[in-house]
């Protein structure tokens, strides 16, 4: 498993972040902070493999701390989720040696994305190990971590269909067809279909629960990209 710490000043925010960590195959969240001091004793007692970490921080921005763990030898992998979109913050991000930038607001499915790029790209290095490399491993490592994100254009979907693979990539949760018919503002019917279509395409994955009536609930979630 890859141990992950979130960082966010923000409780409510942190706690969906760490969610949807903990949604992705293969990681856990190890814990929240929501300082630069609380974060610097999660990693000294904890140690993670991964920091999902904010720029904006009430005692210290993200940045500067990153640079003094680099400084100290002690710095995770980091991924920037933050509400900065000025390009020195960027540029000092990809400087620090950061494995990636997402920009706030975004949905579940880039962020999924990413961190199943970020555990093919360790497990790449795990098997390459000690081992002499060429040109095109190295462009294979480099280029792991930048898997993009399916659009709707990409994938050539209907727009309708494409609004409704959107809505559920961007749930922290898997959810059924009522919560999708409220969100777009058509009857579940409607959603139930599109649902199961994009089901049958591969692009969602189907969940069932059983209720106390015995009765199993259909929730979808999108499949693993992998």
């Amino acid at each position: 498993m890859i141990r992950t710490l979130v960082v966010d000043d923000d409780f409510r925010v942190a706690h969906i972040h760490a969610a949807g960590v903990a949604k992705v195959d293969g990681f856990s969240c190890i814990g929240q902070a929501h300082t630069a001091a609380t974060a610097r004793l999660a990693i000294d007692q904890h140690h993670p493999d991964l920091l999902i970490l904010d720029i904006y921080l009430p005692d210290e921005d993200g940045l500067s701390l990153l640079r003094s763990l680099a400084g100290a030898g002690t710095a995770p992998d980091t991924i920037f989720i933050t509400a900065a979109r000025d390009v020195d913050s960027v540029r000092a991000a990809m400087g620090l040696g950061a494995i990636y930038y997402l920009v706030k607001p975004f949905g579940f499915a880039q962020f999924r994305q990413q961190l199943d790029a970020y555990r093919g790209w360790r497990e790449q290095l795990i098997t390459e190990a000690g081992e002499q490399t060429d040109q095109a491993t190295i462009d294979s490592l480099f280029s792991t971590l930048r898997r993009p994100v399916p659009s709707a254009e990409q994938t050539r979907l209907p727009p309708t269909m494409a609004k409704i693979l959107r809505t559920v990539g961007e749930s922290p949760e898997a959810i059924g067809a009522s919560t999708t018919a409220r969100a777009l503002g058509m009857s579940r019917p409607t959603a139930q279909r599109y649902l199961s279509e994009l089901q049958r395409k591969g692009l969602l994955e189907l969940e069932l629960s059983y209720g106390s009536t015995g009765r199993p609930v259909h929730r979808y979630r999108l499949s693993n990209p992998r």
